[in-house]
């Protein structure tokens, strides 16, 4: 009799699971069919929890005092941020997922690269919703590199931009006067300036990303190709550049390459007491914070190189499958893609991160008031950092690089 109920139970169990599933998609299905102006409509008087890392005065800031007011007084939405670490909401995804909870808290996420691929994998999303955005069809469109592929993954549709950082190099204007423009140019100077440059360990994200520079110009006219699924094939005709420029270079680096910095702040540390005169990373605008506290010389500038170009990092915003209010979401996440929303977020005063907006799409009242605006002395234009911007790879390849790395540079 107990065999039996427990048979019973677990027949119903898979039925309301069954059901709730198909209640689920075809919630889904209605909301991604909305006409635009009936998405906005609907989000009216509502809200919307933004779940995102709260770690940063300046980006909390952004959030809570320019973009809420913003979105409460032209659409009538309440916008909450609720600071929790990505991996945090993404296994309280998971878990609602596992537990057919379809109506859960999470309305927008803050995400991209390796989470992004984990919550697509595992049907954590709710839908192709970017080409519904207005303001993505007209200043972005589905065209866009950055808006393909995440670290190698397709988007299909499943996040929108929302921020873009730039890897460029800083350097001391007082000791260099003109600095190297390609691979080849910093090559030269490496060997005319011994031990005043160095990169640090590729087990750091900047340190591996130097090292993708070199893969991206090695594979020549398939470096677009990088930006999709790992290719085990371009590697086979790019890895001999690679291995060949860091050889080089080796013996003119900081300390004879005998040793690296483990980490940014080390290299940092290195360029701010004059030992090397170059240092570098992501986020185009970093090192105004770091001269204005005193730890970088005020001389200091940046550069990008033109040959092979810049590697960027997107972010991203996406909708959870199990959003109670997946309209109001649409509408917030459009508004943050708005022009003025991505000039606002530009400004250094509060986040300082580069737009995700095409500049040539732009109105030229727009790309005037982002040419005035004050990111800094040591900060290149968005036209510069646009013309040269290169889509950042597939993990596969920065694996690729760690485990290679180790053995070709280090045990050499």
């Amino acid at each position: 009799m107990k065999r039996k109920f427990t048979f019973i139970f677990a027949t119903l169990l898979f039925i309301v699971a069954c059901g709730n599933s198909e209640t689920n998609e075809t919630g889904k299905t209605e909301v991604l069919s909305k006409e635009w102006d009936e998405i906005v409509s609907s989000s009216n008087g509502t809200e919307v929890n933004l779940y995102m890392w709260g770690g940063d005065e300046g980006i909390n800031q952004y959030i809570d005092e320019w973009a809420a007011p913003r979105l409460k007084e032209e659409h009538d939405i309440t916008l909450n941020r609720q600071p929790m670490n990505t991996e945090e909401f993404m296994q309280k995804l998971l878990t609602e997922k596992k537990a057919n909870k379809n109506k859960g808290t999470i309305d927008v996420i803050w995400i991209n690269g390796a989470n992004f691929k984990n919550a697509k994998n595992a049907d954590l999303l709710l839908g192709s919703f970017s080409k519904k955005l207005p303001h993505f069809q007209e200043y972005i469109g589905s065209k866009d590199q950055n808006a393909e592929y995440d670290q190698g993954t397709e988007i299909d549709g499943l996040e929108a931009p929302w921020g873009n950082v730039q890897y460029v190099f800083h350097y001391d204007s007082s000791k260099i006067d003109t600095p190297p423009s390609t691979l080849e140019e910093l090559k030269q100077w490496i060997h005319d300036n011994p031990g005043k440059f160095t990169y640090p360990n590729v087990s750091d994200f900047t340190g591996n990303t130097f090292v993708k520079h070199l893969l991206i110009k090695g594979a020549g006219e398939e470096s677009g190709l990088l930006a999709e699924e790992f290719n085990k094939e371009i590697i086979k005709d790019s890895e001999e550049y690679v291995w060949n420029y860091l050889d080089d270079i080796k013996s003119d680096l900081w300390r004879n390459g005998e040793t690296y910095p483990e980490s940014l702040t080390k290299l940092d540390t290195l360029y701010s007491q004059g030992e090397i005169l170059m240092t570098m990373g992501f986020n185009e605008a970093r090192a105004e914070s770091l001269i204005e506290n005193g730890t970088f010389p005020e001389s200091t500038k940046s550069f990008v190189l033109k040959d092979p170009g810049s590697v960027s990092n997107t972010h991203y915003l996406s909708i959870p499958f199990n959003s109670p209010n997946p309209e109001g979401a649409m509408t917030v996440i459009d508004f943050l893609e708005s022009p003025e929303a991505q000039i606002a977020k530009m400004d250094p005063t509060m986040w300082g991160e580069g737009t995700v907006l095409n500049f040539d799409k732009l109105s030229e009242e727009d790309q005037k008031i982002i040419g005035n605006l004050d990111r800094g002395e040591s900060v290149l234009s968005t036209e510069v950092l646009n013309e040269y911007k290169l889509p950042d790879l597939d993990t596969g390849y920065t694996e690729w690089i760690n485990n290679e790395w180790a053995n070709r540079v280090i045990e050499q």
